[in-house]
C-alpha cells in the first residue's frame, strides 16, 4: 500500500463535534494517491492500516470511495497533560451526563456521520458504519456516551490496538456532551495503560485540549511502540477515578 502526502500544513479548521473537519478531508483527498473503491472495507484491512500508522476516509457519507491517509504531521493528544478548563472540570465532577462505554456503538457512529449546521459534509459512509461496528465486536473500537433522560447527548469513537487509540469522530446535541466524552476517553486510556491517543488532525476544538501535532516519522515510532503494550479498555470508571485522573492533571485554565 503506497501512500503519498505532500506538504501537510497545520490545520486550524474544525468544529465541537468532529475530530477531523471538512477541511481536514479535502486535504486528504488531495494527498492521497490510490482511491480503493472496489476493495471491501473489512477490519481485517482496519486493523493492517492502523499498525501500519494510515487511517481511511471517504469523499462524503454517500460515495463508496474510500481513500487512506498518511500525514505528514499527525494529531496526538498526551493523556496525561490534557488541558481541561476548570468549568468543565466542574461539569465532569457533577456528572451531568450518564457516561456508558459500548452500550450504543453503531448509534454513535451514525450521529457522527449526520450533517448539521456547523457540519454539513461528513466523511462517515455506510462502508465505514459497517466496518468499523465490526471492529467493535470484535472488541478493537469503543464508544464513550454520554447520555441524559435516556437520550444520546454526545459522544465520541474510536479504534483500540494495543496501547493506542485512534480518535475516529465525536458529536454533540448538548452542550459540553462531547468535551465530557473525551476527558472520559482519557482518563480511561490512563487507566487501561495506553500510551497514545491518535487525533489524526489538530482543530481549535482539540487544540484547546492539549492536542500537539508531531512529524510522521516520530508518530510512526510512537504507534510501533504502544501497539506492543498489552492496554485494556476499562468500560467502568468509578468518580474517585476520575477525581484523582483530573487531579494528575497539571493544566488548568
Amino acid at each position: 500500500m503506497t501512500m503519498t502526502s505532500a506538504g501537510w500544513r497545520r490545520l486550524s479548521q474544525g468544529t465541537d463535534d468532529d475530530l477531523c473537519g471538512a477541511r481536514c478531508r479535502r486535504m486528504a483527498r488531495q494527498n492521497t494517491s490510490k482511491t480503493l473503491s472496489q476493495i471491501r472495507l473489512t477490519s481485517d484491512l482496519l486493523l493492517k492500516a492502523y499498525s501500519a500508522g494510515v487511517f481511511p476516509m471517504a469523499e462524503s457519507r454517500d460515495t463508496g470511495d474510500i481513500f487512506w491517509v498518511d500525514p505528514q504531521r499527525r494529531g496526538v493528544l498526551p493523556i496525561d497533560d490534557v488541558h481541561v478548563p476548570r468549568r468543565l472540570r466542574r461539569t465532569v465532577r457533577r456528572n451531568v451526563f450518564d457516561v456508558r462505554v459500548d452500550t450504543a456503538f453503531e448509534q454513535v457512529v451514525r450521529a457522527c456521520a449526520e450533517p448539521n449546521q456547523d457540519r454539513p459534509e461528513t466523511w462517515i459512509s455506510e462502508p465505514i458504519v459497517g466496518a468499523y461496528t465490526e471492529l467493535q465486536a470484535m472488541g478493537f473500537a469503543h464508544s464513550v456516551e454520554c447520555w441524559r433522560a435516556g437520550e444520546l447527548a454526545g459522544g465520541l469513537y474510536g479504534v483500540s490496538i494495543g496501547g493506542a487509540f485512534f480518535g475516529e469522530s465525536m458529536f454533540t446535541r448538548v452542550r459540553d456532551a462531547s468535551k465530557v466524552a473525551l476527558v472520559h476517553l482519557c482518563a480511561r486510556l490512563m487507566r487501561g495503560g495506553y500510551a497514545l491517543l491518535d487525533t489524526q488532525f489538530i482543530t481549535d476544538h482539540l487544540e484547546q485540549f492539549g492536542a500537539i501535532e508531531i512529524p510522521r516519522a516520530d508518530y510512526h515510532r510512537r504507534l510501533e511502540a504502544a501497539i506492543a503494550i498489552p492496554a485494556r479498555f476499562p468500560e467502568e470508571l468509578s468518580a474517585a477515578e476520575m477525581d484523582g485522573y483530573l487531579q494528575s492533571l497539571s493544566q488548568i485554565s
